[in-house]
């Protein structure tokens, strides 16, 4: 079915307009006044509007499970929390967030596939950085690899890695650049690890220096100023005429 056109739709909003006015004149049986009188003597008695906006979140309280996760509706939603923690779960139409202590903990998309477990990552690095042979195969992984989340330059670092320090101490460094995220951004982390591929650096050290130099404030400096002390160090340029007579004279012509 096409959609309606916006004249289209002013027409249809006049039409119901003009059945409303029209429905203020009708006498519901039994009373004796018009739908219209009677809205106007109700609304003498109405209150007025609240100051504060309705909240269109649905609010619950679920506990951290042991898998880190809240259950809100029929989903478990990751949260950066210990197990048994009370969070505040505000369901939305599009995301839910979690909170605890005046803090939003974690803030995700709404799931509307029963029972799918939505996770973030960040949420699991720290029990990863504990069993880094889990991470490679880990839920979370696969979910940041399906949201786009994970780009290429993360897997050649990775392989990196890999390759110098095996694979328990490799992916042990990969989840300290990934936690790197947590202090400078996940933007400016993948910037600096395609950068250190350039570069050939491949280490978590390196990541980390070449984050923080992109971060130092450096003060501006004024050129130094060229006075009078400096003028008697002037040079007028060398001429470079006499390296004319080297050229082999077929050269010269």
């Amino acid at each position: 079915m096409p959609l309606p056109q916006a004249a289209d739709l002013d027409a249809l909003n006049a039409q119901l307009l003009a059945g409303c006015r029209a429905d203020e004149a009708r006498v519901i049986h039994g009373r004796t006044q018009t739908v219209g009188e009677a809205v106007t003597i109700e609304h003498a008695s109405l209150r007025p509007l609240a100051p504060e906006r309705f909240d269109l979140q649905e609010v619950s309280f679920p506990k951290v499970d042991g898998a880190r996760c809240v259950r809100v509706k029929t989903n478990p939603y990751s949260v950066p929390a210990a197990v048994g923690t009370c969070v505040e779960a505000k369901l939305g139409s599009a995301h839910v967030e979690l909170w605890a202590a005046g803090q939003c903990l974690a803030r995700h998309e709404r799931s509307y596939v029963r029972f799918e477990p939505v996770l973030e990552l960040e949420h699991y690095l720290d029990v990863l950085e504990r069993k880094p042979g889990a991470l490679a195969g880990s839920t979370p992984l696969a979910q940041c690899r399906a949201r786009g989340l994970w780009p290429a330059s993360y897997d050649a670092l990775w392989a990196h890695l890999i390759d110098r320090d095996g694979k328990q101490g490799g992916t042990r460094q990969m989840i300290g650049v990934l936690q790197l995220a947590r202090t400078y951004g996940p933007a400016a982390l993948q910037r600096t690890v395609e950068a250190a591929l350039r570069l050939g650096c491949t280490d978590l050290a390196a990541v980390r220096h070449l984050l923080l130099t992109t971060t130092l404030e450096r003060p501006p400096r004024d050129p130094m100023p060229i006075d009078a002390a400096l003028a008697h160090y002037d040079r007028p340029l060398p001429s470079v005429a006499a390296y004319d007579t080297l050229l082999s004279p077929e050269a010269a012509r």
